[in-house]
């Protein structure tokens, strides 16, 4: 059972990217005229950030739209894990920016040229902050409401931008204050080191995408949608794996079922419960179970009513919580698990 989000979604994305791709080049600009002011180190650092933004919504632009494709015969998951190499992209670009960032402060400290019209430059700086705190406020909201990793790795990005900015603010005040010049470019190491961190944590989750590791956030919102949906028939559900491509998620997990059930209907009881929990999780997404039969080895953990194989009394249902859902069943006493996931009688 699939769901798929209204195309509306595809277009919002769209329209997010252009804007940060137009905001980026404003907000760069506004950067670069305030370090043509002032000639700061601190102030080029964050025009090279800047570069990042500019750079990685352009990607952004062509990515979101690839991603958008719906999903065909050469790429039957979609397009989606595209978003992961965007934002994997945009983290080495800021890890890249970083390292200019911390090599020219660095000369600058050796060779110091004091910096000018400080007032002028605080005042441009500011103003591009505030515009960078909106766009990214609303680059984190559009996707996480529209589950665009893409979108969101731009977010983060440019209010770590914004922090970097308040920071170079704090600086350039001190200098004006003090007339200790040398803090100039010790800030500019600052924010470049700051930056590389910060990159480098955008590439890890990236990559973790990429390679399919597990997310929290995501398999707590299925299991409560499993657990909302849940009926009696579904005794158990195990060894659950989720693929995620962008905001589609592809879910495979072994479900126990009752075995003196016969196919008609068990394919019936299955396609309502796939329907009723794509219906209720958060992403877009499709379900794939492997049924296994029930062998009365769940017995004390099946609710089934007027059952005509029960060895043990009902006592307790079994949790839906990340853990149970992701492992695989104990062996039990009555029976052991092959490697298939049924469970066979001794």
């Amino acid at each position: 059972m699939q769901k798929t989000m209204p195309s509306s979604s595809d277009k919002i994305r769209s329209r997010a990217a252009w804007v940060s791709a137009v905001a980026s080049v404003l907000i760069f600009s506004l950067k670069i005229g305030a370090y043509k002011v002032t000639g700061s180190a601190a102030v080029l650092s964050d025009a090279l950030e800047s570069i990042v933004n500019v750079i990685a919504a352009v990607v952004a632009l062509f990515v979101i739209r690839f991603a958008a494709q719906p999903a065909d015969e050469d790429h039957p998951y979609g397009h989606g894990k595209a978003e992961y190499f965007s934002s994997a992209f945009e983290g080495g670009m800021i890890f890249f920016a970083a390292i200019m960032i911390i090599g020219e402060s660095a000369k600058a400290l050796l060779f110091h040229e004091p910096p000018q019209r400080l007032e002028t430059g605080l005042l441009i700086v500011a103003g591009a902050a505030i515009l960078n705190l909106i766009l990214g406020i609303y680059l984190k909201a559009v996707g996480a409401r529209h589950h665009s990793d893409a979108l969101k790795a731009s977010g983060s990005h440019v209010l770590s931008d914004v922090w970097t900015t308040v920071g170079v603010m704090v600086g350039l005040g001190l200098v004006l204050l003090t007339g200790l010049q040398w803090l100039d470019p010790v800030i500019a190491i600052v924010v470049g080191l700051q930056l590389a961190y910060s990159g480098f944590k955008i590439v890890r989750e990236s990559l973790g995408g990429l390679l399919d590791a597990q997310d929290l956030g995501s398999l707590e919102l299925l299991a409560a949608a499993l657990k909302k949906n849940r009926v009696p028939a579904v005794i158990d559900i195990h060894h659950m794996r989720v693929i995620r491509s962008g905001r589609f998620h592809h879910v495979d997990a072994h479900m126990v079922v009752p075995e003196y059930w016969d196919v008609a209907q068990v394919h019936e009881m299955t396609q309502g419960f796939e329907a009723r929990v794509v219906k209720d999780y958060e992403f877009d997404g499709e379900l794939a179970f492997h049924l296994d039969p029930c062998k009365k080895s769940f017995c004390a953990h099946c609710e089934m009513p007027q059952c005509p194989i029960r060895l043990q009394p009902f006592q307790s249902l079994p949790d839906f919580s990340v853990k149970s859902l992701t492992d695989d069943p104990a062996p039990t006493n009555q029976g052991t698990h092959d490697d298939s996931g049924s469970k066979t009688t001794n």
